[in-house]
C-alpha cells in the first residue's frame, strides 16, 4: 500500500465526515417530500416509497460493484469521479417531469453516493490501530447524521422554493464537495493484483468462510431495515390525522435522530476495549423496546421523539460496532469487507421501505410499528445463534 506522508489528521477526519455525510445524504432527501412528490406526480404510497427504495437498490449496487474498485485503483481519483457522477444524478431528478425520470436520477445519485463507502475504510486504512474504532465511529456518525440531517435540509429548502430546489443544491453542494475532497485527500492505492472478476468473487469467498462476517453482516441487514420501517412511513403519519406538519416541520425531526446518532459514537471506543458483544445485546434488545414509543407516537408527539432518538442511538451502535469487528478480519481487503457488508445493510434498508410503505397503506401506523418490532425480533434471533458460536471479539 502506498500513502501520502501526513496521514490522518483531525482536519481530514472532518472532512470526511462531511463528505460521507453529504454523500449518503444524497439518498434521504426525498423522504419527508414523498407526500408533496405524490401529489405532484398523482401517485399512491407504495408508488412513492419506491423512489426511496430504487435510491437504495441502487446504493447497494454500488456497493457491490463500485465499492471493491477502491482496492484496485486510486482512491482519491476514484472519490472525487464518483462524487461528481452523484451530482449528476441529482440533476435528473431535479428536473424530472415522470415518476420514471425520478427514480432513473435517484437510482443513479444512489449508484455512485457509494462513494461514502469508499472514504470510511480509507479512514481505517490510515488510522493508527488502537485509533481505529475511535475514528471509524467519528466518521460513521458523519454518514448517520447525514442520512437524519438530510430530512430536515430538505424539509427547510422545500418549505422555501418546493421540493425541487432540494435537489438543485444538494447537486451544486457535490459538485463544491468533490474539489474539497480532491484538495484535501491523500493519494492512496491498494497493493493489489487481482483481476476485476477476482475482486468480486473474493468478496464471496471472505463471507462464505467466516461466520463472524456473516452474522454481522445480517445484523446490519436487518437493522437498518428496522431503521427504514420508521422514517419512510413517518412523513405520512406526520402530514396526516392528528399533526398534520408541513414538509419544514417533518424534516425537524432528523434533528432528533441525528441527536440519537450522536449519542452512539463512544460505541467505537467500547469496541476498541472488547466489548463489542454487550454493545451489539444492549443496542438490539433497547431497539426492540423503542417499538413501543413509537407505536405510542400515533398519539402523543413527545413518545414518538423519544422512540426515534432511542432506535437511533441503538442502530448507530450496532452498526459502528459491526464494522469494528469486521475491519479486524481482513485489513488488507477492507474495501471488500465493506462492499459485502454495506450491500447487505442497504439491501436491507430498501427491503424496510417496501414493507413500510406496503403496512402504513394497509394497516397504518399500527402495521409500520408491527413490523418494525418483528423484524427487531428476529435480529435478535440471529444474534442469539451467532452469539453462540463466535469467540469474544
Amino acid at each position: 500500500m502506498t500513502k501520502t506522508s501526513h496521514g490522518l489528521s483531525p482536519a481530514l477526519i472532518v472532512l470526511m465526515s462531511v463528505a460521507t455525510g453529504l454523500a449518503v445524504a444524497s439518498n434521504y432527501y426525498a423522504q419527508p417530500l414523498l407526500e408533496a412528490i405524490a401529489r405532484a406526480f398523482s401517485l399512491s404510497a407504495s408508488q412513492a416509497g419506491f423512489i426511496v427504495t430504487a435510491a437504495q437498490l441502487g446504493y447497494a449496487a454500488g456497493l457491490l460493484f463500485l465499492v471493491p474498485l477502491g482496492d484496485m485503483f486510486e482512491r482519491r481519483r476514484l472519490i472525487v469521479v464518483m462524487t461528481l457522477l452523484a451530482a449528476g444524478g441529482m440533476l435528473i431528478t431535479a428536473s424530472s417531469t415522470s415518476l420514471g425520470m425520478m427514480i432513473l436520477g435517484t437510482a443513479l445519485t444512489g449508484l455512485f453516493s457509494v462513494v461514502a463507502q469508499l472514504l470510511v475504510p480509507m479512514a481505517a486504512t490510515l488510522a493508527a490501530p488502537e485509533k481505529r474504532g475511535k475514528v471509524v465511529g467519528t466518521v460513521m456518525s458523519g454518514l448517520l447524521l447525514g442520512i437524519l440531517l438530510a430530512r430536515t435540509v430538505a424539509g427547510l429548502l422545500a418549505g422555501l422554493g418546493g421540493w425541487r430546489t432540494v435537489f438543485w443544491v444538494a447537486s451544486v453542494s457535490m459538485a463544491v464537495l468533490a474539489l474539497a475532497l480532491w484538495r484535501g485527500l491523500p493519494k492512496l492505492k491498494q497493493e493489489n493484483h487481482l483481476s476485476y472478476p477476482r475482486i468480486l468473487g473474493s468478496i464471496y469467498h471472505l463471507f462464505a468462510h467466516n461466520k463472524l462476517l456473516r452474522t454481522r453482516a445480517l445484523l446490519g441487514c436487518l437493522t437498518f431495515a428496522s431503521f427504514s420501517i420508521l422514517w419512510t412511513s413517518m412523513a405520512f403519519l406526520l402530514a396526516g390525522e392528528p399533526y398534520h406538519f408541513s414538509e419544514g416541520t417533518i424534516g425537524l425531526f432528523g434533528l432528533v435522530g441525528a441527536a440519537g446518532a450522536l449519542g452512539a459514537r463512544p460505541v467505537g471506543t467500547l469496541a476498541d476495549k472488547g466489548k463489542a458483544h454487550l454493545t451489539t445485546t444492549v443496542s438490539l434488545l433497547a431497539l426492540l423496546l423503542s417499538w413501543l414509543a413509537i407505536w405510542y407516537g400515533q398519539v402523543s408527539v413527545a413518545a414518538l421523539i423519544v422512540g426515534i432518538l432511542v432506535l437511533d442511538l441503538m442502530v448507530q451502535g450496532v452498526h459502528i460496532t459491526n464494522q469494528t469487528v469486521i475491519y479486524r478480519v481482513h485489513p488488507d481487503a477492507r474495501n471488500r469487507l465493506t462492499a459485502g457488508y454495506m450491500t447487505c445493510y442497504f439491501i436491507g434498508g430498501a427491503a424496510g421501505s417496501l414493507i413500510s410503505a406496503s403496512a402504513w397503506q394497509h394497516a397504518g401506523w399500527n402495521g409500520v410499528c408491527l413490523v418494525g418490532a418483528c423484524i427487531t425480533l428476529l435480529n435478535l434471533l440471529v444474534w442469539w445463534r451467532g452469539y453462540r458460536h463466535q469467540p469474544q471479539e
